[in-house]
């Protein structure tokens, strides 16, 4: 493979941080094509009080890509904890404060990318304010991310559609960028309120099946209570299937962490992923040991970028 591969990573919340922190030490072109759905927390306010997009993802992919010191990165993590600001991230604050300043959100980001010293490009999915709704099996519409990402009702009922209100439609630098891909790379992250709401966005799914890269589905480690309770491998890949027809790679962790690891997850309602039910279809699956050693159970970011990129066709 040479230097010059531009790989795209479609996603949002600590999920694409993962993955561009190791994509980034590979020699490849990084762009992130990240979430606007979140409404949430500091995001949820200041999209409230100042009719900005949400910040909050962009500025994870921002940190995840820049080369500054390790100062600066910390900096824009910074949460406050007391005061008028309290709940509030310095990150969020200056991409709104740059994108009031800019008069568009896109042109703050830019700046940001400048100041970070972002290798590659952060791109929000699309430009227009939109918010997010799931329809449950019972009928009932849950509205915002937020409501969906923390269940105020019961969790145990499962998603039956998520869908944008108002529509809109796709970035045109995101479309540039996953057209011209060598690889596309989808989560991992919350399947209904991480990856659905970019697949959701007019004109995503166009733009990634008439790209020519190869298409990869990295999916998740554990279930997410009020998402995707009782999931295994096969029902997050049908839920992508859905939305996305062309898929040529479907990464699967084959390592299970150990019980006291798993053991932590039971006051979230939240289990392993398991594998073995899902079958070879239009795509390859590829089972690696992508889980980190230790602490929380999420993807270890060297060795799934690894994967990702020996598996990128030349």
């Amino acid at each position: 493979m040479t230097s010059e591969k531009k790989i795209a990573v479609i996603g949002g919340g600590t999920g694409i941080y993962s993955v561009l922190t190791g994509l980034k030490k590979q020699p490849v072109k990084l762009s992130a094509i990240v979430s606007m759905a979140d409404n949430g927390g500091s995001t949820g306010v200041l999209r409230e009080e100042f009719g900005v997009l949400p910040p909050g993802d962009i500025r994870r992919a921002l940190v995840a890509l820049s080369e500054s010191e390790e100062l600066l990165c910390d900096l824009f993590n910074y949460r406050f904890k007391e005061g008028s600001l309290e709940g509030h991230n310095f990150g969020n604050l200056f991409l709104t404060a740059l994108s009031k300043m800019e008069d568009d959100f896109q042109r703050g980001v830019e700046q940001a990318m400048t100041l970070l010293n972002v290798q590659g490009k952060v791109l929000p999915v699309t430009t227009e304010d939109t918010q997010l709704h799931a329809e449950l099996e019972n009928g009932k519409v849950i509205n915002g991310e937020t409501n969906i990402d923390v269940p105020k009702h019961d969790g145990n009922l499962k998603i039956e559609e998520t869908f944008l209100k108002p529509e809109c439609s796709i970035n045109p630098k995101a479309k540039k960028n996953l057209k011209e891909a060598d690889a596309i790379v989808v989560g991992p992250g919350d399947l209904y309120t991480s990856i659905v709401p970019n697949l959701l966005v007019e004109g995503v799914p166009e733009a990634i099946e008439e790209s020519s890269a190869d298409k990869f589905y990295v999916c998740n480690l554990m279930t997410k209570f009020g998402e995707t309770n009782g999931f295994t491998a096969s029902d997050f890949v049908k839920v992508i299937k859905n939305h996305l027809q062309s898929l040529d790679y479907v990464l699967v962790n084959d390592k299970k962490p150990s019980e006291e690891r798993i053991k932590e997850y039971e006051k979230e309602k939240a289990e392993f992923v398991t594998y073995e039910q899902l079958k070879e279809q239009d795509f390859k699956i590829i089972k690696e040991d992508l889980i980190r050693e230790s602490g929380y159970i999420r993807h270890d970011p060297q060795k799934t970028a690894k994967v990702i990129f020996n598996n990128v066709n030349t």
